[in-house]
């Protein structure tokens, strides 16, 4: 295989692995969602903690709690960059659906992914999610903003 035709393996590689996750977490699949972590995966998520270290099912399974059916979602402006057994994601993406308590979600996020290929797999090694926040002092995380 030329060189050109492994990156775009290893690309379509990349994308199958993160749209069967983007699949799992819509259907709120937590096993599923997971099996395409590394085991020493790092996180940096919307919520609380600071950083999740490791695999957090329980966790997962307790947000998954939180919504009544699926969570739906959307990425725009995704950028791949891909090396030989690490690549970075990034991207724009949006998250929607019905929370327990019946409050409408609509949320775009920034999120980067940190990728490594193990054992002839490629997982999520490092996953980083934030919103841009008001610089006039307030803190007040900016929920409204759309590409």
């Amino acid at each position: 295989m030329t060189d050109e035709a492994n990156t775009r393996h290893e690309e379509e590689a990349v994308i199958a692995m993160l749209m069967m996750r983007a699949k799992a977490l819509g259907e709120k699949n937590a096993e599923e969602v997971l099996s395409y972590e590394a085991e020493d995966s790092v996180e940096f998520s919307l919520a609380p903690p600071l950083v999740i270290n490791g695999k957090d099912e329980a966790g997962l399974r307790a947000w998954f709690d939180t919504w009544q059916g699926p969570i739906g979602g959307e990425v725009r402006d995704a950028k791949l960059t891909l090396g030989r057994d690490v690549a970075f994601w990034s991207g724009l993406t949006r998250m929607t659906g019905t929370k327990t308590d019946g409050a409408e979600v609509d949320l775009w996020f920034r999120q980067t992914l940190g990728l490594v290929k193990q054992e002839g797999r490629w997982l999520v090694a490092h996953q980083h999610a934030s919103v841009p926040f008001a610089m006039d002092g307030s803190g007040r995380a900016l929920l409204d903003l759309k590409p």
